[in-house]
């Protein structure tokens, strides 16, 4: 992993970003969305001080985080929703742990005390993931959605950051 490097997403990031994006989402089994959205989209539905890849020594972009709000009630300013999409030809290194350890340190630092994530039951490699990293499962919202005119349930995961009390 010496030869991974997690920096702050950059605008000249959208083509890589939004590619990985549409890879994971062409997978089946990383989200309810089925097309990446154009930049502009993205861009405006995530915190832009909480948005990180992971790029290798040679610059080429192997995965993204990022962050949105889930709420404007005040009372929920330090909730996130996150996700984390790995190219497939970089899976397997670890770069998704890597994205995800800097935005915990990220958030927490920035007064974030949970961060949460849905994931369907499927993605094993998610689940993994994230409890390995100290998510906790709250439970499953069953047939929460469609993809493809099927019902999916989602997992939902958070991790309540035990820095902030």
């Amino acid at each position: 992993m010496a030869d991974i490097t997690i920096r702050p997403m950059r605008r000249d990031d959208e083509k890589p970003v939004l590619e990985i994006y549409q890879v994971g989402l062409d997978s089946g089994d990383a989200s309810f969305e089925t097309v990446a959205p154009a930049w502009t989209v993205f861009d405006a539905g995530r915190l832009p001080e909480h948005r990180y890849v992971a790029a290798d020594d040679g610059g080429t972009v192997l995965g993204w985080i990022a962050v949105s709000s889930v709420s404007t009630r005040v009372v929920y300013a330090g909730v996130v929703e996150h996700s984390v999409y790995v190219d497939p030809a970089a899976q397997g290194r670890g770069v998704a742990r890597l994205l995800l350890t800097t935005l915990i340190a990220a958030t927490e630092a920035a007064g974030i005390w949970t961060i949460q994530s849905g994931v369907f039951p499927e993605n094993t490699a998610s689940l993994t993931l994230h409890t390995r990293s100290g998510f906790r499962v709250v439970g499953t919202r069953e047939r929460v959605g469609r993809r493809h005119g099927r019902w999916r349930d989602v997992v939902l995961l958070e991790r309540r950051s035990p820095a902030i009390t």
